[in-house]
């Protein structure tokens, strides 16, 4: 990994070029180099804290000068919650992973001695825009070296310490490698997204981290495909037949385990017959943990007697709202119908929930709601690549085509087709007196 203040198009050129290299490494010296990054991350722990806190004063001064949002400063804490230790295991989950690379996924014979192959391979070279979140580097930087990619960063200004620190460690470790440096970059030129926004010539995907304002700019800014999700407005439908300590359980951690991830719940829907006998219990749960509802007029007379909520009277811009706190809008619908509708008009694709003790019911949610994610009773914090086995994720992607949800080592990888033969040409073949007929028979995917 390099720190560079080069001119966008260097960078890009000069990634471009080590993709290249890195596409032909072995599985083992990709691997070798996640220990190394690891090791040398976990050995300079102290250092990257102290990074870390110096970015963290600066910011809780900035959100208490209304300068920044109280949930871009909780992603900013690398130390919060076992956050570092997650990020050190996340890179040797990753190496652990078996290799994407030149998996055969389909095999062809056109014709004797004529064999064709679909294999995968790296995209090439990903540009990973994102605000706060320092461990992104890491992450990203173990993703796009098991998948072959080269990978240019472009941080936010509120974790520069952080984002620093971290990549001085990475870039020593790599150099003891076979991974060319240029193969991870991260950018320290200021006001530069536009310009690599511009360079389609050598960038083949974007990867925006960040809020829905950063994601849609960077949407409408550049002619490179664009992986990534603008808001994370995750919806719960409670049934009436769900389990009350089930629905209890699934909504408060739903909503308060992190809320300002973008896989926590922002608007809970229910069914009107489980107003008076599910909602109540839910709603003190979450009132024990300080949750705000936003209430329309049926469920909150629902809780007009239960003690001790805050209820508020919610308006139409807060069922399209990503709250990113522990605040809730809660609806009343007349089914699962209603509730799939409501989803689909009103949330992002990002992760829905069906609360319910009827497969049918469940079954009808899952297959209506047009999300990358859709739950039967378990929490939408599930969404996340680490939790999928993916190791780490580079990001959620509600996009419909190359890849959705959480978006690991398979997201990164493209394919390619070899076509092995002795001396074939396509004029040999065809309809008609004197030409051959393609055999297409399916071959197995081993030899």
């Amino acid at each position: 990994m390099s720190l560079t203040n080069a001119s966008p198009a260097d960078a890009a050129q000069a990634a471009k070029s080590a993709s290249h290299i890195l596409a032909t490494l072995s599985a083992e010296a990709r691997n070798e180099a996640l220990t190394a990054m690891h090791d040398a991350l976990a050995a300079a722990r102290d250092e990257i804290l102290a990074a870390n806190a110096r970015d963290l004063e600066l910011a809780r001064q900035a959100a208490a000068d209304g300068k920044l949002s109280q949930s871009l400063v909780a992603r900013l804490d690398l130390g919060k919650k076992g956050k570092f230790d997650d990020m050190l295991k996340g890179i040797l989950d990753v190496r652990d992973l078996e290799d994407p690379v030149g998996r055969v996924t389909l095999r062809t014979r056109l014709d004797h001695g004529l064999e064709l192959e679909r294999v995968t391979c790296p995209i090439g070279v990903l540009l990973i825009i994102f605000e706060a979140r320092p461990e992104v580097i890491a992450n990203i930087a173990a993703l796009a070296i098991k998948s072959a990619n080269a990978a240019i960063l472009k941080g936010g200004k509120e974790s520069t310490e952080s984002f620093v620190a971290i990549s001085r460690v990475i870039s020593a470790a790599l150099d003891k490698t076979h991974v060319p440096n240029d193969a991870i970059q991260l950018v320290t030129t200021r006001d530069v997204i536009s310009d690599l926004l511009s360079l389609d010539r050598y960038i083949d995907l974007v990867i925006p981290r960040g809020s829905s304002d950063l994601v849609r700019h960077v949407k409408n800014s550049t002619r490179i495909p664009v992986l990534g999700h603008a808001d994370g407005l995750c919806a719960l439908y409670l049934d009436p037949s769900a389990d009350p300590a089930l629905a209890a359980e699934v909504v408060v951690d739903s909503k308060t385990n992190y809320p300002a991830a973008c896989n926590s719940l922002e608007t809970l829907l229910v069914h009107d017959a489980a107003l008076s006998t599910l909602l109540p219990g839910v709603a003190s749960a979450l009132a024990a943990k300080g949750v705000e509802l936003r209430c329309d007029p049926a469920s909150k007379a629902a809780l007009a007697a239960v003690p001790g909520l805050k209820l508020v009277d919610a308006t139409d811009a807060d069922y399209r709202t990503e709250f990113l706190n522990l605040t809730l809008a809660v609806k009343t619908v007349a089914g699962v119908d209603e509730a799939i509708a409501h989803i689909n008009a009103h949330g992002s694709h990002h992760t829905d929930c069906i609360l319910t003790s009827d497969a049918q019911q469940a079954e009808r949610f899952m297959a209506g709601v047009d999300s990358s994610g859709v739950y039967w009773n378990a929490s939408t914090r599930f969404a996340d690549g680490t939790r999928y086995g993916f190791g780490t994720e580079v990001g959620i992607s509600t996009n419909k085509i190359h890849s959705r949800g959480p978006v690991g080592l398979e997201g990164l990888m493209i394919y390619k087709y070899k076509l092995r033969g002795h001396g074939q040409v396509s004029a040999t073949y065809g309809e008609g007196e004197g030409k051959k007929r393609y055999l297409h028979e399916r071959l197995p995917l081993e030899h």
